[in-house]
Formats: C-alpha cells, structure tokens, sequence
C-alpha cells in the first residue's frame, strides 16, 4: 500500500483494489488570515479516490471539495458501515476531554486496504482512550496519530495510545511543521518512540517498512 501524506491529518491511502483519502483540506488562507496564522501546505491533488473519510467537521479535516470525482464519502459518523473497501469500523471519540463538549466529536476510522489494518484517529482529543473504544479498534498494523497537543492530543498521550495499540507503524500527524505556526512540533513524540524512520520524501510503500516494530514513520513534510 502506498501512503501520501498531504499535510495536517490529510492523507491518501491506494492500493491496487481501491484508493482511499482521509481528512481532506481546502483553501485555507481565509482562516489563516483572520487568525493570524500560517497554513500554507500545497494544494491537495489526489485521483480515482473510492471513498473519503471525513474524521469531524473542522474546516481543516472537511474539505470534501478538494477531492475530485464522486467517491463514496464516510464523515463525521460511528458505527460498522459499509464501503467500496468493505467494512470501515468508525469508532465514537471525543476532540476534547470535556466529553466532546468544547470542541465536538471526533471518528477513529479502522479499516483494511492492501492487506494492511488501518486506523486513523482523526483529531482524537481525549484524556485517554476507553477500553470500549480499544476493544472495537481491534488489532492495526499502521495508526496516524495526532501529537501537536493544543486541540488533540499531545506527545506523551499519543505515545501511550501506540504502545496500547501495538501497530508495527505509527505516522504522527497534526504538528507544527514549517508550514504551519501553530501546535508543538513532533520531536517529543519521537523521543518516545523506540524506533523512528525518517523519510526523504512525503510518501511510502508499506512493503518498504520494517516488518517488525513498533517504528514512528515520519514522512517528509509536502
């Protein structure tokens, strides 16, 4: 399976039976200015894509418009749901540890693409992850985790969560980049990590990875 990562909690998925993209953005230069911000990743190009995953309705994770085509589209929801790749598994969360109450829910999505168990957990905001939620979760091979902190989670909670989990991969994501001037950067996270990769280039193929892990694969930024 190949993994692109365009930014933020943006990636896309593709393997030879379907092509998946998740947390998608648009133009943000709008709300970069009224903040006061930076957020200047490029523009997202992504093809052919089977189905969207929307993790929650933040102008950052919800640019359905920037995918061309009519993919199948998954957002915002929980439950065991059908798709053009089978069964996706969007777990309940919260984007806070207020109980969802500052800041909203939040979709964990788990599915299986090119023989690969996924998950990705969106802007996963809680003070931990419930058991009920790790049980539904099951068994992963690659997790996208959110380890900026400010709106999600932060370094020391993301590297709880992987431990937790056991997935051979785990790609931080949602991190102060030099495209973005907001968030805390990934470095701690990865000094939690017993193995990190880091990549030249903002992409990889699964079958190019270590077999064994847990390893931290930290794609180049876009």
């Amino acid at each position: 399976m190949r993994v692109e990562w365009h930014g933020q909690s943006a990636f896309t998925l593709s393997a030879p039976e379907a092509v998946v993209f998740v947390d998608p953005f648009g133009d943000m230069s709008p709300l970069a200015e009224a903040r006061g911000m930076q957020f200047d990743y490029p523009p997202i190009e992504a093809e052919d894509v089977d189905l969207l995953l929307v993790t929650h309705e933040h102008v950052d994770h919800n640019g359905v418009e920037a995918i061309a085509g009519e993919p199948a589209v998954l957002r915002s929801t929980a439950g065991r749901l059908e798709s053009p790749i089978g069964e996706v598994v969007a777990v309940a969360s919260e984007h806070d540890d207020e109980a969802g109450t500052a800041r909203g829910p939040n979709t964990i999505f788990v599915f299986t693409l090119g023989g690969v168990r996924v998950a990705h957990f969106g802007d996963f905001g809680q003070s931990a992850l419930r058991p009920e939620q790790r049980a539904a979760i099951g068994e992963v091979d690659l997790a996208f985790l959110p380890v900026g902190g400010g709106p999600t989670i932060g370094a020391g909670q993301a590297a709880e969560i992987a431990g937790a989990l056991g997935a051979r991969w785990v790609v931080p994501m949602h991190y102060r980049t030099p495209r973005v001037s907001f968030l805390e950067t990934e470095a701690e996270f990865l000094e939690l990590m017993p193995r990190v990769g880091r990549l030249e280039a903002p992409f990889f193929e699964t079958a190019d990875l270590p077999g064994e892990g847990p390893v931290a694969v930290v794609p180049a930024v876009p």
